[in-house]
């Protein structure tokens, strides 16, 4: 959380960015092609790399310290996660309605857009004060091409619990029922009240 002239916001910093600057930029590439209600409004990104010396086995050595980091709207109610388990009455099922509903319009908003999230789960759903669900974090999502409709790969990341069974093979294609899966698991969740459950 930081704060700026006109209002508060959210920083990510991301760590290890020299492991992972592809997927840094493709996090950023996606971020940017995406502006829906059900999504969390990315405000821009910061991508710094400054020479450090510093010790190594008695030795000094320079090396390169990247910084990465992307600033997003502020979500006061934070993550779904937190509601999955809620007291009784505190989601009713209008809200539960509506936060499905929501949650569905961002995924499918992704799709029209020919991107996958890959990585939908209560913890990368966020709440605005009026309890509307914003999809975010898109470090493993991936756009594809307009006419592209899947990728055929051997890793895949992700949390468990919310991957598909499919993605244990050792040679899959990528397409957006991967994130419905996950859309399916979440949805039992919200209207269940308990974690962990499996579709």
């Amino acid at each position: 959380q930081a704060v700026l002239d006109n209002g508060i916001v959210a920083v990510k910093k991301l760590s290890n960015t020299h492991m992972y600057e592809e997927q840094f930029q493709g996090e950023v590439q996606c971020l940017m092609k995406v502006k829906h209600k059900n999504i969390v409004r990315f405000l821009g990104y910061c991508a710094d790399t400054q020479g450090n010396i510093s010790d190594y086995k008695g030795k000094m050595v320079m090396a390169d310290v990247q910084q990465r980091l992307l600033c997003f709207e502020y979500l006061p109610k934070g993550s779904l996660d937190g509601y999955i388990t809620d007291s009784p009455g505190e989601l009713n099922w209008r809200k539960r309605y509506d936060m499905i509903k929501g949650i569905c319009e961002g995924l499918h908003y992704l799709h029209q857009n020919n991107i996958l999230h890959l990585d939908l789960t209560p913890g990368n759903i966020l709440l605005d004060e009026d309890m509307m669900p914003k999809i975010t974090d898109f470090g493993l999502s991936r756009c594809f091409e307009e006419d592209q409709t899947g990728v055929i790969t051997k890793n895949v990341a992700g949390t468990r619990g919310y991957l598909a069974p499919e993605c244990y093979n050792k040679e899959i294609i990528l397409t957006h029922k991967f994130d419905l899966y996950s859309l399916g698991v979440i949805m039992i969740e919200i209207l269940t009240g308990k974690k962990g459950c499996q579709v």
